[in-house]
């Protein structure tokens, strides 16, 4: 098998969601040695959906509110006041409403990391290195998080370290 082949056998294998230990058995079984550091590295560099990998988590069934007494609307947006004033309910601070994924693999430097979906809209990818110093990339096409998505995404973040998720 030449590095082309072995190449494309770890690709489609990730991308059927099979795991690097897995694939790394398969490869041994057709004659190939490869440490799980190498095909990781390897890994990182071909087109994987790694989403594959992420196990599928039922999403957390909505708790319902309590009616919270009216914010200021100098401290809501646009749209957000639009909605207050229209009588509708404002968000409660703090609720979480960043949402926070973990990866199956790391990445390299990192102890753990995942990718983050901000309120605004706006996404990238966390990671916590060796010194537990949180980093954030934000995605290509996204807009810049506010301070308050950047307040949600580290709260929700604890949270589901901690176990409450």
């Amino acid at each position: 098998m030449n590095n082309q082949e072995r190449d494309a056998f770890i690709m489609a294998k990730l991308n059927e969601g099979v795991g690097l230990s897995d694939v790394q058995k398969l490869l041994k079984a057709k004659g190939v040695n490869i440490t799980y550091f190498d095909l990781r590295m390897l890994a990182a560099d071909l087109e994987v959906n790694w989403k594959n990998l992420d196990p599928v988590k039922p999403e957390p069934a909505p708790v319902a509110a309590k009616p919270a007494a009216e914010p200021p609307l100098h401290d809501l947006d646009a749209a957000e006041a639009a909605e207050a004033a229209a009588g509708g309910a404002a968000p409660a601070s703090g609720a979480g409403r960043a949402s926070v994924t973990f990866s199956r693999l790391v990445r390299p430097g990192a102890v753990m990391s995942g990718d983050v979906v901000f309120a605004s809209g706006a996404k990238g990818d966390w990671y916590l290195d060796q010194r537990g110093r949180l980093g954030l990339n934000l995605a290509q096409d996204s807009a810049k998080p506010t301070q308050e998505d950047m307040l949600d995404f580290q709260e929700e973040l604890q949270r589901k370290l901690s176990g409450q998720a």
